[in-house]
């Protein structure tokens, strides 16, 4: 049997024991796909004509540039690029909900968070083509660093908002993470010193379906939104395609954290329409037919169906988010190409604060190899 056939068989059964005797998970929705509005009744939403055109045009933002970095990575120009496709609503949607005195601790992915927070795209390129180690200030955008340790940042931001708690801030703080995420030690640890000592964090979970080639099936047996109940906080499940139910999820669930009711679990429930990095390849453990019926429930088109029957946009509207986005692109684009090749030789620097044998061979090794190329055009190339 093929490794794509397992997991999709395993995929399918997985998805049988979620719903458990036809039931679903209760899905906050403000938006349905189709583009129509409706309410709940926990959760409300108002907001003008000109903020929800600019969710839709972050939203369109997000996607532009995240997409050619997809590109740029192909051609070489990127050493690797984690793409959020599918996710721009719960990003952006959870990230207009912050305000500039909360703080984000992000994954890797949060390329549309990262946007809200006033991180320039080519700082995030940056990094992953290795010229820079994030190459913006986290205390001026209140945005750490990306995270690669898989659930650590879970445990930063709670020792960061139990220090803001302590300095009597009514700030709140945001931790990213997936459900792969949800399946290590260092998040459930966060989960308990956050509820024993009342922190001011919300944990937001984007559940894109897929940790890498392993379906969420195998990282909980309950709804991942539920798991908060165990360690004694709220956690709420969100259709994570749908910007504004994320919005005013997300906005709660901070304030409920901020007015010192402890923290709060967000469950976007979302899909990964790409692949988990570009050195994946989704076609080989997941079904066509399962990425098909995510993109019915693409957040940027629904949106855009709401804002056009509602006769809040119009096509002036939309072409001019297109021809600003292409403008993004192009700079995007240039500015990577403009960039310098990093020094292969930086990757010995910074790690002991002193010197350490064993760095000093393996710097010598890796000279010695990387002179063999010199002159040759694969050393250009390098």
């Amino acid at each position: 049997m093929s490794v794509k056939s397992t997991a999709a068989r395993s995929s399918r059964g997985g998805a049988k024991r979620r719903g458990g005797a036809g039931r679903k998970p209760e899905l906050v929705q403000l938006l349905t796909p189709e583009g129509e509005r409706v309410e709940h009744s926990e959760y409300s939403i108002d907001l003008t004509p000109e903020e929800l055109r600019g969710l839709y045009r972050d939203m369109v933002f997000t996607r532009r540039f995240d997409g050619e970095a997809v590109t740029l990575q192909r051609q070489g120009e990127l050493g690797l690029w984690a793409s959020l496709l599918g996710q721009e609503a719960a990003q952006i949607g959870s990230g207009r909900a912050t305000r500039p005195d909360d703080y984000v601790f992000p994954t890797y992915r949060e390329h549309g968070v990262a946007w809200t927070r006033g991180v320039d795209p080519l700082n995030l390129l940056g990094m992953f083509r290795g010229v820079n180690n994030g190459g913006w200030d986290p205390n001026q955008n209140n945005f750490h660093l990306y995270t690669i340790v898989i659930g650590s940042q879970a445990l930063h931001a709670t020792g960061y908002a139990m220090g803001a708690a302590k300095d009597g801030s009514d700030s709140a703080v945001i931790a990213y993470f997936g459900d792969g995420a949800s399946s290590q030690g260092d998040v459930a640890e966060a989960f308990t010193f956050a509820a024993v000592y009342n922190a001011p964090v919300v944990f937001f979970c984007q559940n894109n379906q897929w940790a890498i080639s392993e379906p969420t099936e195998r990282q909980s047996r309950v709804p991942i939104y539920q798991r908060s109940a165990g360690f004694g906080f709220p956690g709420v499940r969100v259709d994570g395609n749908d910007v504004l139910a994320v919005l005013a999820v997300t906005r709660a669930a901070l304030e409920h954290a901020r007015s010192g009711e402890g923290p709060m679990l967000v469950e976007a429930f979302t899909y990964r329409m790409g692949a988990h990095t570009t050195s994946d390849d989704a076609t080989r453990y997941r079904l066509d037919e399962e990425t098909a019926e995510w993109a019915a429930k693409d957040p940027i088109a629904r949106l855009k169906t709401y804002l056009a029957n509602e006769g809040l946009a119009d096509e002036a509207f939309f072409a001019e988010v297109e021809a600003e986005s292409d403008a993004l692109a192009k700079r995007v684009r240039e500015g990577v190409r403009a960039m310098p090749n990093p020094d292969p030789m930086a990757i010995f620097d910074n790690i002991y604060a002193d010197g350490h044998a064993l760095v000093d061979e393996e710097r010598a090794q890796f000279a010695a190899y990387q002179a063999q190329f010199e002159g040759s055009e694969e050393g250009a190339a390098r």
